[in-house]
């Protein structure tokens, strides 16, 4: 941020004039002992008193090779001391009667040729002693007027501490961050700088700016409509990745764009505009991905009252009116100071975890006392109602937003709305770099680990399972150096000097740690164990055909959503092919819904397991749903009632539903009883429809025979020749003949036996 008014950028030399170093010949450096300042006059000028003999008046010095001070001649000193006040010994780390290292310092030659002046400073600004605070407001001009009176040309650093007086009132400030400027550059503006290394001339024309410090307890107040807010709430020398969260880049950009940018704006442009300050943030998304880790972190980067944190169920109560009251008491402290000080509060962070599990959507609960309606109704009044605060910030997490009362999700109270979703594989490396630093800055991970390899590896991984990831890469590095005998276990000192995290110990790892929302692979390859013969060209059709909608799925603009039903007698196929098809999409998250995932539910069990499936099936960009056997899904029975009508419209519903705007959703549903399915008005919820035959003939069945490594040509010959006879027409389920393939190789007379089971079989 520029904060240097530019008249000033083409000047030639500053208005002030610094000490004059070039009479100083002697810069090596001295050891002096620390010891109190002589006076308060010292001390509230922030020069350091030295003794004549030792160091001229008015010099600059550098002590320990970091801390820059202008000098002031005192006789009370005896030579070879030097005299600090306690916010310099503060800074420094110095305790009295502790040498220190003193030599005269040229900030031309320091900055290699370049003499630097402030251009802008930012000052942090606390009562000395809380209990001498008072309620004045301070205007921030008139504090610059006197801190440059004070201070004129002096040298200053971040994080440098000093004792300020005004108007009889003592305070402690802390040098937030300077930019420094050089007159003689044609573009002599520098970025904002927090490090210690950098410094400074305070002249007359550096752009003084004072903010509120941790305490909040100085109300500061200023005439310029230009001048940044003094209680600003970002720290000027954050960073999205100090947070130590990955992978969410853009949504840190939602956030400080909609929640916090116009918090560090001038109050008087913000009044200009005519906008108030965004009160809710609502944090959701799957389990996992950073959440809470957000908001825990949030606190870091802002100047404001710390948050209180709140986990959800905390709020309800036993007693009439309490849960009510602990929302009341949440919001009393920013309440009271709002209305001392207005706008000029400070800013007030309530942070809600698990917010679904009390504000629920109002009547759903059906407990009969009320209580969670009146919780909500509560905090709607607080965030939004008649007396409205301006100084609040609610933000709430949820693995479960549709759970939530509606009115609390309008504007002007849980207004931004940023889904933290599952990391793509940039977030994943990022993610990968945050967990694995340690190891990487003590050498304790081996040069095979690719980071990106892993990333890749790691499809549909939340933040959280990547952490559990290398946990586990780890424990299996540890455990090679474990020596488990019978009586005791042994540690080896040597392997353990040269342990390190390897590659094969993370291709372990992904073997014992797999994502809540990736493939249900053990499902998935159970349905296609033996794999797919390809007995006929209709079953390369039928795979053809399935890798096309997988195709349009993933490229097209338009095609968020295919279903397609696939349809055919029992045990024809139909599970293994959609399996197949769904496996070699590579798409990130895959699942499969069938009749055994809900055997024994309860008819509401069985429809919130369907509708989580499906909302989980919008978390990832690119998704799968394999639906096995609908009509016994939906309790379909061909005698007595004949199905459930609720299982059949969530589905109905969500066959239909398209996933949000940025998610891509293929459904794959397999039936035996497309007349049943017809007369149950659910097949216009399909786009398309693939029919999986039965083997129809005698070369089909020698295909399989091949294919299965089952007699040897002349036993097969035999075979397909009585058959012929025997069984003029063909009409058997694949899975039925590899049955009957697999009863016979274990017979005595594997070829008579295989043709007396196909007959049996039609």
């Amino acid at each position: 941020m520029d904060k240097f008014k530019l008249p000033l950028l083409g000047q030639k030399h500053p208005v002030s004039q610094p000490p004059d170093m070039s009479n100083v010949v002697d810069f090596h450096p001295r050891q002096l002992f620390v010891v109190n300042c002589p006076n308060n006059s010292y001390a509230l000028t922030n020069v350091v008193a030295v003794s004549p003999h030792d160091f001229p008046n008015n010099i600059y010095i550098i002590i320990d090779n970091a801390y820059v001070f202008t000098t002031k001649i005192s006789n009370e000193l005896q030579p070879g001391s030097i005299g600090f006040n306690g916010n310099q010994r503060t800074w420094g780390g110095w305790s009295l009667n502790q040498h220190v290292n003193v030599q005269p310092f040229d900030l031309t030659r320091y900055n290699h040729g370049n003499p630097s002046y402030l251009g802008n400073i930012d000052l942090e600004i606390n009562f000395r002693s809380k209990g001498k605070a008072v309620p004045t407001m301070f205007d921030q001009d008139e504090l610059a007027t006197h801190f440059l009176k004070n201070f004129d040309t002096q040298i200053f650093s971040p994080t440098q501490y000093i004792i300020f007086e005004f108007k009889n009132h003592i305070f402690d400030l802390k040098v937030r961050s300077i930019q420094s400027i050089d007159f003689s550059d044609i573009e002599p503006v520098t970025p904002i700088s927090t490090n210690l290394s950098a410094k400074g001339i305070l002249t007359k024309k550096t752009q003084i700016n004072f903010f509120k410090g941790k305490d909040g307890l100085v109300n500061l107040k200023s005439s310029n409509s230009l001048r940044p807010r003094s209680d600003a709430v970002i720290r000027p020398d954050f960073k999205f990745e100090d947070l130590g969260v990955g992978g969410l880049d853009a949504e840190f950009t939602k956030i400080f764009r909609r929640a916090f940018a116009s918090r560090i704006f001038p109050p008087a442009i913000i009044e200009k505009l005519g906008i108030s300050h965004v009160k809710g943030l609502l944090l959701y998304g799957p389990p996992g991905t950073g959440k809470t880790l957000i908001a825990r972190k949030i606190g870091t980067m802002l100047n404001a009252k710390e948050p209180k944190i709140v986990n959800g169920p905390e709020i309800l109560s036993k007693y009439v009116g309490s849960s009510e009251e602990n929302i009341r008491n949440l919001f009393k402290d920013a309440e009271a100071e709002y209305k001392q000080k207005g706008e000029e509060s400070s800013l007030h962070i309530i942070i809600f975890d698990e917010l679904d599990s009390v504000f629920k959507s109002r009547g759903s609960r059906g407990d009969g006392t009320g209580v969670g309606d009146n919780v909500v109704n509560q905090l709607l009044a607080k965030m939004d109602g008649v007396d409205q605060l301006n100084n609040i910030l609610v933000i709430g997490m949820t693995n479960r937003k549709d759970l939530i009362d509606s009115a609390l999700l309008r504007p002007g109270r849980f207004e931004v709305q940023v889904e933290i979703h599952l990391p793509d594989e940039k977030g994943r490396v990022q993610i990968l770099e945050i967990q694995t630093k340690k190891m990487r800055q003590n050498n304790m991970i081996d040069k095979d680990v690719n980071l990106k390899e892993l990333a890749s590896l790691t499809k549909n991984f939340s933040g959280a399972e990547i952490e559990g990831l290398v946990k586990s890469a780890s424990s299996f590095a540890i455990n090679k150096t474990v020596n488990i005998g019978k009586a005791s276990t042994k540690l080896n000192p040597k392997d353990i000097a040269n342990l390190k995290v390897t590659r094969s110990d993370f291709l372990n790892a992904l073997q014992e740690v797999t994502p809540a929302f990736g493939i249900s692979e053990e499902d998935l390859k159970s349905c296609v164990e033996g794999g797919i013969i390809r007995y006929s060209e209709k079953i390369d059709s039928i795979l053809k055909n399935g890798d096309r909608y997988v195709r349009q799925v993933k490229e097209s603009e338009k095609s968020r959503l295919v279903s397609l039903l696939i349809h055919g007698p029992s045990g024809s196929g139909k599970t293994a092919l959609s399996a197949a098809i769904a496996l070699n999409s590579q798409f990130p998250f895959i699942r499969l819904i069938s009749p055994n995932d809900i055997s024994g539910m309860s008819e509401a069990a069985k429809i919130t397991f369907i509708d989580n499936t499906f909302r989980d099936a919008y978390k990832s960009p690119l998704n799968i749903l394999v639906i096995d056997s609908i009509e016994t899904l939906v309790d379909w029975v061909p005698i007595g009632p004949r199905f459930s009508n609720n299982i059949l419209q969530v589905l109905k519903v969500a066959l239909k539903r398209k996933p949000p705007q940025d998610r891509r959703l293929l459904i794959m549903t397999t039936t035996t009883n497309r007349t049943v399915l017809q007369q149950m008005d659910i097949l216009s919820c399909f786009d398309n429809e693939i029919a999986v035959p039965n083997i129809t003939t005698i070369d089909e069945f020698n295909n399989i025979m091949i294919d299965t490594k089952f007699l040897d040509d002349q036993n097969r010959v035999k075979v397909l020749n009585e058959m012929s006879k025997i069984i003029p027409h063909f009409n058997i389920g694949i899975k039925k003949v590899l049955t009957n393939i697999e009863t016979a190789k274990h017979d005595d007379d594997p070829t008579n036996e295989i043709i007396e089971l196909m007959a049996q079989s039609l």
